[in-house]
């Protein structure tokens, strides 16, 4: 039994500091409770949480769970493909040298090994239940399927649907799990925070659960769960320019800290070196398959430049090709640069790339006979919440799985077509270990409600959409693709007063998915400057003028940020 009395901050809202107040059972009632209860709780829809909601045991009661419509996910956004050694050129030893390198010193061996070998399974798998991926008989090998090259990779390893792999991939995944029995699917709730026994005064630690905001109801719901995913994508919300949608908050990550879980490798956060530049396109992407298929990147009078600072050209990694032309940008005072695949034929171009092709014609650019303008915009979060290689995070009974996990796979910088992969392969291996270890009884440990009983609605919201707006400039401006100490201790600064304005608001008014987003965003954009302040080298993502050689003291050196209440139940 939990402990009788509870600080009412603790329970109005979940892990605030605590003012010492005794609250008895009854205070409870004060707020309806709605109660749901599952074997395993998925908070996310995409590649990595429907996944591993389809590799379940069929015998589990499962829930996944979406912010919006379940395809809302940065999946559905993915262009490029899925990285597998399908040639009979290519080997598993090259892909895993490829992905090392790219990941500048960081990346895990024996996970970057793991996870390779699986990419034949997750494409056999994809196959059979029905994605449709492009065709092209390939002379070195004895499939069918189209290969095509990106940044990082060494030979033609990317299986791809035209230019629209993830929406592909998203919609067969989301085919399957609507017609799974036991698995319910519910749209349009976003996650508040974790349950855990920490929390609810016991002596262990484990997570049994979330508080999720019904956003039909605006009610808090109790979602009680033996296994909760953390599915929940990546963070690039956090900066001004981004090629995610509007939901990548990072808020599995912050959850995960609030709960105790250490988060490593914040600093490395990828910036996408070609998104359409355009006032109404908001950060589109351009794939890094339009360079792989001949695409330049030229100055406005047509000069390349990407050779200068790599041999590699336009198909060095991404954190190499960003830099490079952010310092083109700030040289010489530009606005972009230049995608140039017009050099091919409109045939090609409308065969390789329909969707690119037919958003950029729509914006007023015909790629098959001009330049379309490009610039960096924030992409990928490769550090997260700590996993072994189940996806099991430090809090017993909580994994995470995809973008919000460090599972070692990528070190300092992503190549790319490995993220659909590690979503993939993970959610396999997760499933795997709770298949294991699955258990049928909840505990009997009685969850308090959300209680709401003493706040109020705000007629402030302006608070919050500029504190978004603020946090989001300065963490472009101070903490972006080329930092310096001062800058950073200038965004840590802001961070700090932000978070104390943000705290103050969350604890006098009624959550909303604004206030609940921003309070995260915050979280994890202090986790990134403390980690960037950290690193005093500069290597893959991370990148400062004031250090800016890669230091080989710190190959494998990961920066890991520990929770101050942190009580991990096993190493991982």
């Amino acid at each position: 039994m939990y402990r009788k009395y509870l600080n009412l901050k603790l329970i109005k809202h979940y892990n605030k500091p605590i003012h010492s107040l005794k609250i008895t059972a009854d205070t409870y009632r004060m707020t309806t409770k709605i109660e749901h209860s599952y074997d395993v709780l998925i908070l996310g829809s995409g590649a990595a949480g429907l996944s591993t909601a389809l590799h379940l045991d069929p015998t589990l009661k499962i829930a996944v769970i979406s912010k919006g419509d379940l395809s809302s996910g940065s999946t559905a956004w993915a262009q490029g493909g899925i990285s597998a050694v399908l040639d009979e050129t290519d080997s598993f030893e090259q892909h895993v040298a490829d992905t090392l390198s790219a990941g500048a010193g960081l990346g895990d061996e024996q996970v970057i090994e793991k996870t390779v070998s699986e990419g034949q399974k997750v494409i056999e798998w994809l196959l059979s239940i029905g994605v449709g991926f492009t065709r092209s008989k390939n002379a070195n090998s004895s499939h069918d399927l189209h290969l095509t090259q990106e940044g990082g990779h060494s030979h033609r390893r990317v299986v791809h649907v035209a230019d629209a792999t993830g929406n592909a991939v998203q919609n067969q995944l989301i085919e399957q799990v609507k017609a799974a029995d036991n698995i319910d699917v519910l749209p349009h709730y976003i996650a508040v925070d974790l349950i855990t026994t920490q929390k609810l005064g016991l002596e262990d630690n484990r997570c049994l659960g979330a508080y999720l905001l019904n956003r039909n109801s605006d009610q808090i719901e109790v979602f009680r769960a033996n296994n909760v995913v953390l599915a929940t994508g990546g963070a690039s919300k956090v900066y001004l320019y981004t090629s995610n949608p509007d939901g990548t908050c990072g808020d599995g990550i912050a959850m995960a800290w609030r709960a105790g879980c250490r988060v490593a490798n914040m600093e490395f956060m990828q910036f996408h070196p070609t998104c359409l530049y355009h006032p109404n396109a908001k950060s589109y992407l351009i794939s890094e398959a339009v360079r792989g298929e001949g695409g330049k990147i030229v100055l406005a009078d047509g000069t390349e430049f990407l050779h200068r600072f790599d041999s590699r050209g336009v198909l060095a990694p991404r954190d190499i090709v960003a830099r490079a032309i952010d310092y083109m940008m700030k040289k010489h005072g530009l606005d972009c640069v230049y995608l140039d695949i017009s050099h091919k034929s409109e045939a090609f171009i409308r065969k390789h790339f329909p969707n690119i092709y037919e958003r950029c014609l729509a914006l007023g650019y015909d790629m098959s006979k001009e330049p379309i303008p490009v610039v960096p915009a924030a992409h990928y979060t490769c550090g997260g919440v700590m996993t072994d290689s189940s996806g099991r995070t430090d809090l017993d009974q909580l994994y995470a799985v995809g973008e919000v996990a460090h599972t070692g796979l990528h070190g300092a910088n992503r190549m790319a077509s490995n993220s659909l992969l590690e979503c993939l392969a993970y959610g396999r291996f997760a499933s795997q270990h709770i298949n294991l270890h699955a258990r049928h009884d909840l505990p009997n440990i009685d969850i308090p409600a959300w209680d709401e009983s003493r706040v109020a609605d705000s007629d402030e919201q302006i608070v919050v959409a500029h504190n978004w707006d603020e946090l989001r400039r300065f963490m472009w401006d101070y903490v972006g693709i080329v930092r310096t100490t001062k800058r950073m201790e200038r965004a840590k600064h802001r961070i700090d007063l932000l978070q104390q304005e943000i705290d103050e608001y969350y604890s006098n008014f009624r959550v909303s998915r604004d206030l609940i987003e921003l309070r995260n965003i915050a979280v994890v954009a202090d986790l990134i400057i403390r980690s960037a302040l950290s690193r005093h080298e500069s290597r893959g993502l991370h990148y400062t003028l004031d250090f800016p050689e890669t230091l080989a003291n710190l190959d494998k050196v990961n920066t890991v940020l520990t929770p101050p209440q942190a009580k991990p139940t096993k190493p991982v």
